[in-house]
């Protein structure tokens, strides 16, 4: 059985929405940016789009060519997938390949990735405290959604779930960013982060590892990769000196007077 704390911070809003009844109208803001405090933070993955991508990105754009946003939307589909399936079964919930008439609810490429989460939850039990937990620096005026804070072995890990071919630098960045937001919020300290990567080569089977996937850890300290994170912030900030989320405006109904083409003739 899955313990989990109880955590009166914790919030389900995951993206900002005004509903304006007189006008029949919904508003909705750039999903990157967070409400905090009548003011908005944007997203610590918004601002990890100023960091270099580094020469094997650039390499693998000009080999796919078009073909690089069809293979992106593909690989973000199957990540929400598996985060979502990820979420129930932390919940409590069964996960099933099949449903009741023998059809796929995944892909077998999706079943596999969370078949590796399993057999990671499953060597380490770990004690979850929080899930899709969305954090904020009121200090450094950014936010982000955390996948999961988890003991393990006495000691509070902060880890985030990629389903990607491979690890980069700015997602050392990201952990300790979120590490940070954690720490001006809660008392009891991030110890370690890393990354459950889900598409790993490992094959050896152990604690932090197993067939397929692994706990990736920065070789670099937290205060290391913040420091980095802070440049790139500062980057950031330099292109947007007054962000503020872009919003579309569009009707929630609408219907057709079909008494313009009911007319007599006189």
């Amino acid at each position: 059985m899955i313990e989990k704390n109880v955590n009166i911070y914790k919030k389900s809003v995951t993206r900002i929405l005004d509903i304006d009844p007189t006008s029949k109208r919904v508003n909705i803001m750039d999903n990157r940016f967070y409400s905090r405090n009548s003011d908005y933070y944007p997203s610590v993955t918004s601002i990890l789009q100023f960091m270099p991508k580094g020469k094997f990105f650039e390499t693998w754009l000009k080999d796919v060519g078009h073909n690089s946003d069809i293979i992106a939307r593909k690989a973000a589909d199957e990540g929400t997938q598996v985060h979502e399936a990820i979420e129930k079964y932390l919940m409590g919930e069964k996960i099933q390949w099949l449903d009741e008439n023998d059809r796929s609810n995944y892909s077998l490429d999706v079943w596999k990735l969370i078949l590796k989460f399993h057999d990671f939850w499953t060597t380490n039990k770990p004690t979850l405290i929080e899930s899709e937990i969305h954090l904020f620096s009121d200090q450094y005026k950014y936010a982000g959604t955390c996948d999961l804070v988890v003991e393990i072995e006495n000691e509070r890990w902060l880890l985030d779930i990629k389903t990607s071919n491979s690890i980069h630098t700015a997602m050392d960045l990201q952990l300790a960013a979120y590490a940070q937001a954690w720490n001006e919020t809660f008392e009891e300290k991030i110890d370690r982060v890393g990354i459950i990567w889900l598409k790993s080569s490992k094959r050896k089977e152990g604690k932090l590892q197993g067939k397929g996937w692994e706990i990736y850890e920065p070789s670099r300290s937290i205060e290391d990769s913040f420091k980095l994170f802070q440049n790139v912030h500062e980057l950031f900030k330099i292109e947007n000196p007054n962000p503020k989320p872009s919003q579309e405006s569009f009707p929630i109904e609408i219907q057709l007077d079909l008494n313009i083409y009911d007319k007599t003739e006189e």
